[in-house]
């Protein structure tokens, strides 16, 4: 299918699946509240068993309604690789185990890249530059207070130089790397969704796969459409709101349907190499 062939499709999917869009932003509301109500009380009461209880209920529930959206997610993904236009009726606690998966990739293809950052400021001896200038600063705090201001700076500029240089090739190094492991957990979303393996979607030499039968341009190209729809779907009701406050209230469905029209797209881009 082609790439403007499934932007269009994408972006209409959602209203044909009014009751899911529906279901989906009330989850997702409700889910906010409980884990923010569970932390609050969790932290405000840790000395009263009581508060420690209810906040654990909380965040449990929190976490029930975290399986439930993504076996949802899961079931628009592979709407898309089954070219399908309805999703299955919404069944409240049935195959929360995709759900649970979903959230297993996610950490999974998020605990990689981190490593890897975290190497690379270990590499860089990034910790190393920030304690160096920590410590000119406290060094030389008491010469802007006597006159001596003049190479007090010039000390501490000295020792942000380096710090600077490792930082703006570490943040640029992580940002390449998340940016592969963001594709490969697509990739990887995308095979669960269509075999329900968990196993198989952590193996990412096979989302490395999937991409090259998928096409890496079209990949990428994929996904500077979603971003940039994204963005200016953001944009342009960001502008709405400000002129009219009373529709800000639709606000609660934009981050739904662009759950929705992204992981569509998804699938259809999937459903190539099926």
């Amino acid at each position: 299918m082609e790439i403007r062939e499934i932007i269009k499709n994408a972006i209409i999917f959602p209203a044909k699946n009014l009751e899911t869009l529906s279901i989906y932003s009330i989850l997702l509301i409700l889910q906010g509240v409980f884990l923010f109500e569970g932390i609050i009380t969790l932290v405000f009461g840790i000395v009263d068993i009581i508060n420690i209880v209810i906040g654990a209920i909380y965040i449990v529930i929190a976490i029930i309604i975290t399986l439930i959206t993504g076996r949802m997610s899961m079931q628009c993904i592979k709407s898309g690789i089954d070219l399908e236009e309805k999703l299955p009726d919404f069944e409240w606690f049935s195959n929360l185990g995709v759900g649970f998966k979903k959230i297993v990739i996610t950490i999974f293809y998020f605990i990689i890249p981190a490593l890897i950052t975290i190497a690379i400021g270990l590499v860089t001896n990034i910790f190393g530059t920030i304690l160096y200038l920590f410590d000119q600063i406290i060094y030389n705090i008491p010469a802007l207070f006597i006159g001596n201001s003049t190479s007090a700076i010039d000390a501490i500029y000295m020792a942000s130089y380096p710090l600077f240089i490792t930082l703006a090739f570490t943040i640029s190094a992580s940002l390449i790397i998340f940016l592969i492991f963001s594709f490969l957990q697509w990739q990887a979303e995308a095979r669960l969704a269509h075999t329900g393996n968990l196993k198989s979607s952590l193996n990412f030499f096979r989302s490395v796969r999937d991409i090259k039968r998928i096409g890496l341009l079209r990949v990428i190209i994929l996904s500077v459409y979603i971003y940039f729809i994204v963005i200016a779907l953001q944009f342009v009701i960001a502008f709405i709101f400000d002129h009219f406050i009373i529709l800000s209230v639709f606000n609660i469905i934009i981050t739904p349907y662009i759950v929705l029209f992204s992981q569509r797209a998804l699938g259809l881009l999937y459903s190539d190499i099926v």
